[in-house]
C-alpha cells in the first residue's frame, strides 16, 4: 500500500513538474520571433499543439490555463510582454482572443489519436493534418472575433488578425503532421 502512496505521489510530482516546463516551453516559443513571410513567426501555436498532442487534453490544458495566469497576474510570458505592457491589461488587447483560443486548441489536440504515418499511408498523414488544422483554428477563431469585437467589424478584420500568418501557420502544422504520430506516444511517460 505504502509503495502505491509513493508511486501516485511521484506521478503527481512529475505532472505538476511537465506543466511547468510546458509554461516555461510556451514563454520561450512566445519570445522568439523567426523571420518569415509576409511577417515574423512565432512558435507559440506549434508548442500550443504540441502540448496538447505529447501530454494529452488534461495535462495539455492545466499547462495552458496555468500559462495564462501567469500572463494575467502581470508575469511577461506572452510575446511583446513587458515591452507592450503585461497583466490584465495586456490580455484583454487585441491578442486575447487568440489566447483564449490556445485552450480550445490545446484540448482538441489532446483529445485526438495520431496514427504513426511513418509505418502508415499518406491517408493517416493527412488525417493528421486535418486534426491539427482544425485544432489551431479555434486560435484564429476567437482571435478574430475578439479582435472585431474590439476595433470594429467595418476594419479588414481577416486581412490583419489571420491572413499575414496563414504561410507560417500551414508550415507549422505541416512540421507537427510529420511529428504527430512520435510526439503523441510521449502520453505514455507522463
Amino acid at each position: 500500500m505504502e509503495l502505491v502512496k509513493k508511486k501516485q505521489g511521484n506521478k503527481i510530482i512529475k505532472k505538476i513538474l511537465v506543466i511547468f516546463l510546458g509554461t516555461i516551453i510556451l514563454t520561450i516559443s512566445a519570445k522568439i520571433k523567426i523571420p518569415f513571410y509576409p511577417v515574423p513567426m512565432t512558435m507559440q501555436t506549434f508548442v500550443v499543439l504540441f502540448i496538447g498532442i505529447s501530454f494529452g487534453w488534461k495535462i495539455g490544458l492545466a499547462t495552458t490555463s496555468l500559462y495564462l495566469l501567469e500572463g494575467i497576474l502581470g508575469f511577461p510570458v506572452f510575446s511583446g510582454t513587458p515591452e507592450k505592457g503585461v497583466g490584465i491589461i495586456y490580455f484583454t488587447g487585441p491578442t486575447m482572443g487568440y489566447l483564449i483560443g490556445f485552450l480550445f486548441a490545446t484540448y482538441l489536440a489532446g483529445k485526438f489519436n495520431y496514427a504513426d504515418i511513418f509505418k502508415d499511408n499518406f491517408l493517416d498523414f493527412f488525417i493528421n493534418y486535418l486534426k491539427l488544422l482544425l485544432a489551431v483554428s479555434f486560435i484564429y477563431l476567437f482571435g478574430l472575433i475578439w479582435l472585431g469585437n474590439l476595433i470594429g467589424w467595418d476594419k479588414p478584420i481577416f486581412d490583419l488578425g489571420a491572413k499575414p500568418f496563414l504561410l507560417a501557420e500551414t508550415f507549422k502544422i505541416l512540421i507537427l503532421t510529420i511529428i504527430s504520430g512520435k510526439i503523441y506516444k510521449l502520453r505514455n511517460f507522463i
